[in-house]
Formats: structure tokens, C-alpha cells, sequence
């Protein structure tokens, strides 16, 4: 067997949330490392900052997880010779009004988390799977979160969310197990991007909220390890990679 492999040149790969944050950093590394990228997200108008940014390798498209309509499309939308996905990465989500105790929180806020980070994820696979089932290739690497294994407290539907992703990635991997299809997924500690920002709508308080935690990950962190589990030989597969900042316990 091979003992290294390297991502295939033109290898294409469909990132979600790719707008800002941890999804932009893996856009931007996969564009860097020759794959064709199809920037995906709701901001149209940022994506296709990126895509001009990134290059001819890279292609701006409007996808909402949350939205059936929009994601059961998706092939149709996409131009002929960007169809056939070689990489799903699943990074779209949010915490939108969370830290906080769950019953000081709507019930629409939280099932609103949990439709982009869970219906949203199973849409987006579910659409893309079936090209990688017939070409018997490709690679799943769905964005999951320590959350999704270390719950805390004013974390209850976000870690909900994640403890699914987590669930849902191992059983994805055991259905294609024997395949080429390889399922991969990336838990990360706290990553200093606009996540906070999101969720609060108030910079100083995004800002602070960073400060006090003191050492945090990058987008570019997680970038690299969607690399690394990309590039390891067909018989090798990264099931989960957790990554965590230096100061974190």
C-alpha cells in the first residue's frame, strides 16, 4: 500500500459557510492546494469577493442549507464541470442566541441551530453522496465541534447539535465502510473567528468574549487538518481529528 498520498490535482470540493471564518480559511488552502473550490454559502456577494480573490480555480454559489429547494438544485444550479464532487465539507453553522440557560433562550432560536447545523448537514450529504456512491470516490469532512463531545453549561442545543454531527459521522463512515468513500470529521476547541459575533450581534462583547479565553485557534488551524486527513493514502481514514488551542484543558 501507499505510505503518502497527495490530493489530486482539479480534485473538486464543495465547502459550506465558506463566506467567512473557519470555512473561508479551508476555501482558501484548497484553492492553494490546486483543488477546484465551489465557495458555497448564503452571502453571495462575500463569496464572490472570495471566488475573485481565490482565482479561476474557485466558483461563488448561493446555497442555504436550511433550504430544501436550494440544496435538492444544487447540481442542477452548478455548471457542468463543477457536477462532479470529489470533497463535501460540511462547515455551515451557528449558535445564533446561544450562552445562555436553555429556557432563557425561544424555541425558534434553537431549532433555527439546530436546522443549519444538523437538517442542514444531512441535506447537503445527502444531495452529494449519490455522485460519490456512483463514481465510488470521495471524501466527507463534516465541521463538528469539542461541544459535540465535552457538553457545558448555556451550550444545550449547540452541543445538541454537534453530539449529533458527532453521531451522525460515525455511522455515515460504518455505512460506507469498504468503499471509496472515506468520512472524516474535524472537532474543533475554540477557534477565534465572527462565530461569536453571530451569535451575540455585538462586537465588544465578541471581542471580550475572545480576549478572556486568551490563546484560541485560527481558521487556518482547521484548515490544515482538513489537509492532512485529505491527503492520507485511500486505506487511511482520519474517522475524528479533535483539535484544541495550547491553553485549553
Amino acid at each position: 500500500m501507499a505510505t503518502e498520498a497527495e490530493l489530486p490535482a482539479g480534485s473538486i470540493a464543495l465547502v459550506t459557510g465558506a463566506s467567512s471564518g473557519i470555512g473561508e480559511g479551508i476555501a482558501a488552502l484548497l484553492a492553494n492546494s490546486d483543488c477546484r473550490v465551489i465557495c458555497a454559502g448564503r452571502r453571495i456577494d462575500k463569496l464572490a469577493d472570495l471566488s475573485e480573490k481565490l482565482g479561476s480555480g474557485a466558483l461563488a454559489f448561493e446555497l442555504d442549507v436550511t433550504d430544501a429547494s436550494s440544496v435538492e438544485s444544487l447540481h442542477s444550479r452548478l455548471p457542468a464541470d463543477w457536477r462532479g464532487i470529489d470533497i463535501l465539507i460540511n462547515n455551515a453553522g451557528h449558535d445564533g442566541g446561544g450562552r445562555r440557560r436553555f429556557d432563557q433562550g425561544s424555541a425558534a432560536q434553537w431549532a433555527s441551530i439546530i436546522e443549519t447545523n444538523v437538517n442542514g448537514l444531512i441535506r447537503t450529504t445527502h444531495a452529494v453522496i449519490p455522485g460519490m456512491i456512483e463514481r465510488d470516490h470521495g471524501h466527507v469532512v463534516n465541521i463538528g465541534s469539542i461541544a459535540g463531545i465535552s457538553p457545558y453549561a448555556t451550550g444545550t442545543i449547540y452541543s445538541a447539535s454537534k453530539h449529533a454531527v458527532h453521531g451522525f459521522s460515525e455511522s455515515l463512515r460504518l455505512d460506507f465502510a469498504g468503499t471509496g468513500i472515506r468520512v472524516t470529521e474535524i472537532l474543533p476547541g475554540l477557534v477565534r473567528t465572527n462565530f461569536a459575533l453571530n451569535r451575540w450581534g455585538d462586537r465588544a462583547r465578541a471581542d471580550a468574549f475572545y480576549d478572556d479565553l486568551g490563546v484560541c485557534l485560527t481558521p487556518e488551524d482547521i484548515a490544515r487538518t482538513v489537509l492532512f486527513a485529505l491527503r492520507q493514502p485511500p486505506h487511511v481514514v482520519i474517522s475524528q481529528l479533535v483539535v484544541v488551542p495550547s491553553a485549553q484543558r
